[in-house]
């Protein structure tokens, strides 16, 4: 990957709006690039020595999908992002673009949020991405690191906001109980990368997870301890899809109680569930991939479309500027999720034909019982 690979009528943007940049601090494009993708999780390694990384990155930039997340628990991906980004360096300066990563998360069960691992990792991440500084730090996957505070792993969560708030520890005289060691683990972690902040490592710090109670809990952990800040940013995902939108509940929330300027939702089709083809390490039930892939197969329009326009159509500068999170692993990808969104943006979301379709999948994978169910995490 030492030169800019030549450019063919697929790498090319095609002509339409162009991407929405958001309110907020970051400016952060509507959508945001996920780069999970670069990794075994989803690619193989002669997929990612190739050039398609490369010509993946480089059209999303020219399309303005300039932020990308990514991880040092996704395998090789900071590596390869790293490579991408120097690469193109001279079309796409440093300053052109918003990078973010993760720490705290190594592996499948490898989790160490002590802080001198954080620093640690933090500085590698600047290695691997050859970069002085990143726009975004999260702390990785915290629901398995917090002491876990809920009824039930599985199921419909949103209780949480009502009734079931005290299960949940989101009572609203425990906002800033620290329930045990694996709570002051986050806030000990979270205060190291305040000093990274500090010290103009890192721009902006968050944490990210999928347990949306879990997530807002933490959140106001963190606020109501020393020295009572918000967290600047904070990433959930798959909780915006045909499958669940729960999200839409916990936004209000999440962004008012906890303070949190910056919110980012991910995954709209939730790590490959909605593919009807999901990675083999999917966590949904079996009952759950069997109900999308029935709702896939009596749909006659383009599903991976109406499962992306469904989270588009909900986030964005329309929704409280909340940007969306979205892998891709070749150029055809960034060209159909663009032409998605700009189907949105020409209000697509009112089109009788996508609503129809929407409410006939959400109707089917609810009739099976598993509308806005969420999975165990950890």
């Amino acid at each position: 990957m030492g030169s800019t690979s030549s450019s063919t009528l697929e790498d090319e943007p095609i002509q339409g709006f162009p991407l929405d940049i958001l309110e907020g601090p970051l400016e952060l494009p509507a959508i945001v690039y996920g780069a999970g993708t670069f990794s075994n999780q989803y690619n193989t390694d002669e997929h990612l020595a190739s050039d398609v990384p490369l010509r993946t990155v480089r059209l999303a930039f020219r399309y303005g999908i300039r932020a990308i997340d990514t991880s040092v628990y996704y395998g090789n991906s900071e590596i390869v992002l790293g490579n991408v980004l120097e690469t193109i360096r001279d079309e796409f300066p440093r300053s052109s673009y918003r990078l973010m990563t993760k720490c705290g998360r190594y592996g499948p069960s490898t989790f160490d949020y002590t802080p001198e691992t954080i620093r640690k990792s933090v500085k590698q991440s600047l290695e691997r991405l050859k970069t002085d500084y990143l726009d975004v730090v999260y702390l990785h996957d915290v629901e398995f690191v917090a002491d876990q505070i809920a009824p039930s792993p599985t199921g419909d969560v949103s209780g949480a906001l009502g009734d079931d708030a005290a299960a949940y520890g989101l009572a609203p005289n425990e906002q800033g109980k620290i329930r045990g060691e694996g709570d002051r683990k986050i806030l000990d972690a979270y205060n190291e990368l305040r000093k990274l902040k500090e010290e103009g490592i890192v721009k902006q710090i968050g944490i990210t997870g999928y347990p949306l109670p879990t997530l807002l809990r933490l959140a106001l952990l963190i606020l109501h301890n020393p020295p009572y800040e918000p967290l600047d940013i904070m990433l959930s995902y798959s909780h915006l899809n045909l499958h669940n939108s729960a999200f839409e509940q916990f936004a209000p929330r999440i962004k008012g109680d906890a303070k949190i300027k910056t919110l980012l939702t991910a995954s709209p089709l939730s790590m490959g569930l909605l593919t009807g083809n999901p990675p083999p390490w999917h966590p949904a039930p079996v009952e759950l991939k069997e109900a999308i892939r029935a709702a896939k197969a009596d749909w006659d329009g383009d599903f991976i479309n109406l499962a992306l326009g469904y989270a588009l159509g909900r986030t964005g500068a329309a929704h409280d500027n909340i940007p969306l999170v979205t892998g891709f692993s070749t150029p055809k990808e960034v060209h159909e999720c663009v032409r998605a969104w700009r189907e949105i943006k020409e209000d697509g979301a009112a089109n009788a034909t996508r609503k129809a379709g929407e409410e006939k999948v959400k109707r089917s994978i609810g009739d099976a019982g598993y509308l806005d169910w969420s999975w165990a995490s950890p």
